[in-house]
Formats: structure tokens, C-alpha cells, sequence
């Protein structure tokens, strides 16, 4: 199948996911993730009605910004590990980071959206005890969301998490439920999570925002050995 027919089977299993749940289909955005994708998969996507994506690396997100942001609607998240000298690049580019692990990198995303002059909603990533992932550990929400409200331009709006990979159904909804009530606990808009292969059991638990990447676009390309990394 093409880009667009895979779009209209994961809106459909995201449907059928929120009718068992109880819950209504748009009360769950769907975001496309593009990394490492071609610009024109992006503009394929478009064409089929989809406005969301996310990108894992931030000199991709700004060219593929660059290129396509005349597309009226189209909007990107950054969702990977970002270093602090690139966030330069996602300033200007991203609607969300949804993967904002520390102080440090949130005083630099202020830096660079005060200069801009715009506001940018974050997401604090959540970490389950992976230590080759960031993220910060479940305890640490509370202090880390009042640290934010030091930074004007940085909008605190939910919270993110990737659960480890080879882990059991049981073992990801558990992941799901602790995030779910961290969001409740925090009042915050926003929970993030859910990816292709689990991406009905997040909405299952109260995920607002689940990211599909290969389920749309097939397997990714290999990241050349000379492209930037974050």
C-alpha cells in the first residue's frame, strides 16, 4: 500500500482504538513520523490530509521546514535527543518539543524563542530506566515542570515517553498508566506515546498525541554515516 492508504488504516485503527476506550477519535492527534524520510513523502502525506509530523534530527527539521513550510497547516514536532548547540534550529521550526529532558537545554530553547520572539510548547520526556535514552525518571516530573516556569517562552504541555523496546503488552500499558497519572497529577494537556507497535494500547491508557512512523511510511533509509546527529 501507498503512503495515503497507510494513513487511512492507522486513522481507522486509531478510531476503533478510542471507540473501546471510550473515547472520541479527536480527542487523539496523530503525528507522522517523518525522520529520515524524503520531502516528498512528507507532501504525500500532506496531500492525504495529514498536517502533523515529527523529526528526530534537528538540521533535518529545519530543511525539511525550510521546504515545506509554505504548505498552508503543516506543523512539526522534534522529538529526539536534542544537544544544545543545535537548538537553533529547532527555535524557529518546531510547534512541540516533545522530548525535553533538562533545565539546562530548556535555558537555551528560551534563549533562542526570546529572540524570535515566539512561544514554544514542551513536552517533558519521561524516562523508564533506560539509561541510553534521556529523559528524566517519573519522580522528577513535579520539580522539573516548576523549574520550567523560569523560561516565558517555553509552554509546559504534557509529557512524552518511549517504553524499551522487547518489553510485554502488560509491561507497556503498566508504562502508560504511570504516565497517564502523571499527566492527571501535573495537570497538563498533552500525553505523548504510543508508537507503531503499540500505539493502541497508549491510546487505550490516555496517550493524546501517538507517533507512527514505518506504519506510514514503510522502513526508514539508513541514516547516512556523515549526517548530523543530536
Amino acid at each position: 500500500m501507498g503512503i495515503a492508504e497507510n494513513l487511512s488504516e492507522i486513522r481507522e485503527r486509531i478510531r476503533l482504538a478510542c471507540l473501546r476506550a471510550g473515547r472520541r477519535p479527536d480527542e487523539v492527534e496523530l503525528c507522522a513520523v517523518s525522520k529520515l524520510q524524503p520531502a516528498s513523502a512528507i507532501a504525500e502525506a500532506y496531500r492525504a490530509g495529514q498536517r502533523l509530523f515529527g523529526e528526530n534530527y534537528a538540521q533535518e527539521l529545519r530543511d525539511k521546514w525550510t521546504e515545506l513550510s509554505s504548505l498552508e497547516g503543516i506543523r512539526f514536532h522534534f522529538i529526539g535527543r536534542l544537544q544544545k548547540n543545535k537548538a537553533k534550529y529547532v527555535a524557529p521550526a518546531a510547534e512541540t518539543m516533545e522530548s525535553l529532558d533538562s533545565l539546562d537545554l530548556a535555558g537555551e530553547l528560551e534563549k533562542r524563542c526570546s529572540a524570535l520572539d515566539r512561544t514554544l510548547a514542551v513536552l517533558a520526556e519521561v524516562n523508564f530506566d533506560e539509561a541510553q535514552k534521556g529523559g528524566i525518571s517519573p519522580s522528577e516530573v513535579p520539580a522539573f515542570l516548576k523549574g520550567l516556569r523560569a523560561f516565558p517562552h517555553l509552554v509546559p504541555a504534557g509529557l512524552m515517553a518511549i517504553p524499551p523496546a522487547g518489553i510485554s503488552d502488560d509491561e507497556t500499558r503498566r508504562i502508560f498508566r504511570v504516565m497517564a497519572l502523571l499527566r492527571r497529577d501535573a495537570g497538563l494537556r498533552h500525553l505523548s506515546m504510543g508508537m507503531s507497535r503499540d500505539f493502541e494500547i497508549a491510546i487505550e491508557e490516555g496517550a493524546t498525541i501517538v507517533r507512527v512512523g514505518t506504519a506510514i511510511f514503510g522502513p526508514r533509509p539508513r541514516k547516512p554515516e556523515s549526517a548530523p546527529s543530536v
